[in-house]
């Protein structure tokens, strides 16, 4: 295997067989020795995390195959917490694309003066650019086109794409009577056709209890996985 790719939480390797495999890391992005999943740097390692963001990945891209919808996943190694995949073409140097449930984190600070906080949304779908320097901009389908990042027809596919997962994802997660908030997904192209990429994890989605109280991502990844 060639490494191609190093991250702050996983590397990725090429096959022989044209495919790529992840390899997940028990490195985790934070401050100081405290775990922070929107941060930009490693600040420390707890044992086994890559393996247990990894179960969480299959659990929810097995629930998403059997709904025939498309993604990147072929299948996994829990023991060596690896993660084959298929080739993907990424959207720029980097796109997160949010499906959001209700009015929290910055969407109620850009817009606290039209929403109470909390208050529940239609699935609202935005991207942003992966950009730590520029503060990971809002950008529009108009700006994406402009930029020959993404077609019209691709930015539709991405949207509708991204809420039906978002509503896979909260069925699962009612299952253990958790609500999602929002939750963050990245995207590609293979062969022409626009498919989820990356993994879905706990530290990419805003998830409460039933009595209202935010679930830390590692305490939801046992959770789900109990």
């Amino acid at each position: 295997m060639k490494q191609v790719y190093q991250g702050k939480t996983k590397n990725v390797y090429a096959l022989d067989n044209g495919n790529y495999l992840l390899k997940f890391k028990d490195d985790c992005t934070g401050e100081n020795g405290v775990f922070d999943p929107g941060a930009n740097t490693v600040g420390l390692q707890i044992e086994g995390i890559g393996r247990e963001n990894l179960r969480m990945s299959i659990l929810f891209f097995d629930e998403l195959k059997k709904q025939g919808i498309a993604t990147h996943y072929v299948s996994a190694n829990v023991e060596e917490a690896t993660m084959e995949v298929l080739p993907a073409t990424p959207f720029g140097k980097g796109l997160e694309v949010i499906c959001r449930y209700r009015a929290v984190g910055s969407f109620y600070r850009r817009y606290g003066d039209y929403i109470e906080e909390g208050a529940l949304l239609p699935a609202y779908v935005e991207m942003t650019f992966k950009d730590d320097q520029r503060g990971d901009p809002l950008v529009t389908c108009e700006a994406l086109e402009a930029l020959g990042v993404m077609d019209k027809a691709q930015y539709e596919a991405t949207k509708e794409l991204t809420q039906k997962i978002t509503k896979v994802v909260a069925d699962k997660l009612a299952e253990k009577e958790l609500e999602l908030y929002d939750i963050k997904f990245e995207f590609g192209v293979n062969n022409g056709n626009v498919i989820l990429i990356d993994e879905i994890a706990s530290g990419n989605m805003r998830v409460y209890n039933k009595n209202g109280e935010y679930v830390e991502p590692v305490t939801l990844t046992k959770m789900m996985l109990s």
